[in-house]
This record gives C-alpha cells, sequence and structure tokens, in this order.
C-alpha cells in the first residue's frame, strides 16, 4: 500500500488531505502537536485503521521517535510528506512566534532529511503571504514580495520564505523534486471557531448576533478558497513533477466589507458592522495570478463560489452547536 506523511494533520487543511489521501488509498501517517490542531478533525479516522495512524508529536524534535514505530514496508512505501505543520491565523502564529519559525524551518528540514532516506516527495504548505503587501497585482508566482522582516507577521511571513528557499537549496544539492504550494485565503468546515480568520470571525459572529468586526476601512481586498478546492489542487501539484511554487487560491476579488454584506444577508440582515484599527502590515489587495496553476494543473481550477461557500460553511457551523 502506498503511504504519505501529513504534518499538521489534526489541523484544518491538514485533516481535509488525510481525508483526500485515504480516499486514494494511502495508507496515511498523520503528526500534529495539537497546539492550533484538534483531534476531532480527525476523529472519524480513529481509533487508528488500517489506512490512519496519528502521532502526537513536535515536528521540531527529531522524528526517530516515531519513525521506529513504522513497519520497515510501510516506510519503504512513502511517496509524500506533505508539511502542513504551522500555525496560519494571525491569532495563533503572533502567540506562538518561535514556534511558528521553527516548525517551517528545522520541522522543515527534518521533512527534507526523512523524505532523503525515503525517496519520498515534500510538498510544503506556503503561503500567499511570502508576497507581503504587494505592489504588483495579481501576484504571480514571480513577484519578490514586500515583506516587513521585522514586525508581528514577520514570524510567519519569514518562515515560510525561508521553507521556500531551503526547499531551493535542498533541491540543488540533492537533485531532489520538493514542491512548494502557495496557499491563499481557504475556508471550509473544521476551521476553529476562534482561529480569528474573516469568514469563520464573522460567521461566528452573526451567529452569536454581535457585530462583524472590520479592521481598517473594509476597502482592503481578498479572494477566497473552499477548501475542497484548495486540497484538490494540492493533491494535482504533488502528482506533478515540477518543483517551482504555484499559487493556489480563488478567483473572486472582494473588499472585506463585501464579504461582511454576504455574511449579513446570510442571516437576514440581523448583524451589524464594527470598524477598529488596521492591523500591523495588513495587505491592502490580495489575488492570485492562477494562469500557470491552471495550465500546469489542468483540469484542475476552483468551482465552489463565494456565496455558495459561505452558505456550506454556516451550516456546518450551525450543526456543529
Amino acid at each position: 500500500m502506498k503511504s504519505a506523511v501529513v504534518t499538521g494533520a489534526a489541523g484544518f487543511l491538514g485533516s481535509h488531505l488525510c481525508d483526500a489521501l485515504v480516499a486514494k488509498g494511502y495508507f496515511v501517517i498523520g503528526l500534529d502537536n495539537l497546539s492550533t490542531g484538534d483531534k476531532k478533525n480527525i476523529s472519524h479516522l480513529l481509533p487508528q485503521t488500517d489506512k490512519f495512524i496519528f502521532f502526537q508529536c513536535d515536528v521540531v524534535e527529531p522524528w526517530e521517535k516515531w519513525v521506529a514505530q513504522i513497519s520497515a514496508s510501510v516506510l519503504q512505501q512513502v511517496e509524500y510528506i506533505f508539511h502542513f505543520a504551522s500555525p496560519a491565523s494571525p491569532i495563533h502564529y503572533k502567540r506562538l512566534s518561535l514556534e511558528t519559525l521553527w516548525a517551517n524551518s528545522v520541522g522543515l528540514g527534518h521533512a527534507l532529511n526523512f523524505a532523503q532516506s525515503t525517496s519520498a516527495r515534500v510538498v510544503f504548505a506556503s503561503t500567499s503571504e511570502v508576497y507581503g503587501d504587494p505592489e504588483i497585482h495579481p501576484q504571480p508566482e514571480t513577484y519578490w514580495g514586500n515583506v516587513n522582516s521585522f514586525g508581528e507577521r514577520a514570524c510567519y511571513d519569514e518562515a515560510k520564505r525561508f521553507g521556500e528557499a531551503l526547499i531551493y537549496s535542498f533541491n540543488l544539492k540533492h537533485q531532489s523534486q520538493h514542491g512548494i504550494v502557495r496557499i491563499f485565503n481557504t475556508y471550509g468546515p473544521r476551521m476553529s471557531r476562534d482561529d480569528g480568520r474573516l469568514i469563520v470571525n464573522f460567521l461566528k459572529r452573526a451567529q452569536e448576533n454581535k457585530p462583524l468586526m472590520i479592521y481598517g476601512s473594509g476597502q482592503q481586498t481578498r479572494t477566497f478558497c473552499y477548501v475542497s478546492d484548495l486540497i484538490a489542487g494540492v493533491m494535482a501539484y504533488a502528482n506533478s513533477n515540477i518543483c517551482e511554487p504555484l499559487n493556489l487560491g480563488g478567483f473572486e476579488e472582494v473588499t472585506i466589507l463585501d464579504v461582511a454584506e454576504r455574511v449579513k444577508h446570510s442571516f437576514g440582515d440581523k448583524v451589524g458592522v464594527e470598524f477598529f484599527e488596521a492591523t500591523q502590515d495588513d495587505p491592502q489587495r490580495r489575488k492570485p495570478d492562477l494562469r500557470k496553476s491552471l495550465e500546469i494543473l489542468a483540469p484542475w481550477r476552483p468551482s465552489i463560489g463565494l456565496d455558495e461557500g459561505i452558505e456550506r460553511m454556516a451550516e456546518w457551523m450551525r450543526q456543529c452547536d
């Protein structure tokens, strides 16, 4: 049986990735220290079955402990290591700033060295934050970014930029084919209600009949990708033979105010909006240039629009109450 390792397996994206891999017939080894992940995200895969095994561990620590518990036959069949272990919400990466830096540097280094011993391919979860507050719009993969290396978001932005540089140098030295996906704003079921990112925060407050909180003018723009579309893109990338970074995200560019209005409409316009001071280094415009991804990963393309995605996520949150 083919095998795959997913770090950050109990997180929002990691748990959906585990599902996709199991559905494809992989034996999945999930790793997570549960600092931001939640074991309930993988509860349907537990107790451990013939398709999934979970280790609560920190990817920054040496991997020998959990590796020693895996049979040689499984290790020999590892095809992919998806390195998704990292806080991704500003609330969490500001709280866990050093842990974020280590996960995307030391943790990624462990993943690469393990891949070297098993002939596996690493796919690193990078981010649109490598572009910072962009001066080019939309952002192509060739854009180097406009990033503050000495601010409250730097622990995440620069950790991901370092991770990309590590992949590049490792490939160059070892003639390997590890790769990078640059993930733009993604949302959907299993996001923590306390995650703090835009759509889940708006939906949570709307359900509680509280005003939606907007930081800054609300004219900042974003695109949003529903989780199933994002995971399909990650899987398509893993199955390709390319190593350079690719953008993965949504098409429709909307303002924060527009998202608020859509959420309000979903709840019968019963909630208001409150404005607060803008956060440091908050990008004013953000949209992926997807031309390269659509060409290389064809027939992949995002298919779930924002209105449908918001309704799906709102319904999931209602069911979880």
